[in-house]
Order: C-alpha cells, then structure tokens, then sequence
C-alpha cells in the first residue's frame, strides 16, 4: 500500500501549483484524506482534509481561501490546488489517509502517509 504524493517544485510568492497524490496497493475511495506540511525545525501540521465523497471539506485558517482540496475516486488520486502562495507556505508537503470516512486534522487519525513533495516559495 502506497500514497505518492508529486507535483512539488519552487515557484515565485503570488504563484500556483498542483499537488498530486496517488494511492496504490488499495483504494481509499471510503476513507478521508488530508494534506499537512512540515517546514524545517517545526512541527507537521493541518493543511486540509476531504470526506471520502469529496462534498465535506476543511482548511487550516492559514491556508484558506487560497488552498483547495479535491479528490478523484475514479483516478484513487487526491489533489491540492495552492493559489496566492506566500514563503511561509515553503514545506514538505504530505498527503495522508484517515482511518474513517471523513477527513480530520489530527494527526492520530490517518493511518496511511505518504512520502511527502517538496514545495518552495520564493519572495
């Protein structure tokens, strides 16, 4: 069982860029899956999590409006779409998929993760 997640990569403060992350090994299509980050010397923190029909979903406050989360089932694949980067949005980005059908922002609750994409954010 794999969750790659891809699509990483530097990009001007202002900018945009998709990440991807595609399950393998078994479907998650009845499970949550949530994206969260980890930056140099800090903690791995919420970024966004989606239920498992895709309609239910939840943003850190420092990301939203600006980040959207989506899922194609059909694709096993989970997205994040992140608008108006900012430098402190500068991390490893890791997807994750929860043990229940909806997504959370606790750590505790996935079960599976991926091995993370590097985004960086340049002033």
């Amino acid at each position: 069982v794999q969750l790659q997640a891809s699509g990483g990569g530097t990009v001007q403060a202002g900018g945009s860029l998709k990440i991807s992350c595609a399950a393998s090994g078994r479907t998650f299509n009845n499970n949550g899956m949530g994206w969260f980050r980890q930056a140099p010397g800090q903690e791995r923190e919420f970024v966004a999590s989606i239920g498992w029909r895709g309609s239910a979903t939840v943003y850190a406050d420092s990301v939203k409006g600006r980040f959207t989360i989506s899922r194609d089932n059909a694709k096993n694949t989970l997205y994040l779409q992140m608008n108006s980067l900012k430098p402190e949005d500068t991390a490893v980005y890791y997807c994750a998929a929860a043990r229940k059908s909806f997504g959370s922002s606790g750590l505790n609750d996935y079960n599976y993760w991926g091995q993370g994409t590097q985004v960086t954010v340049s002033s």
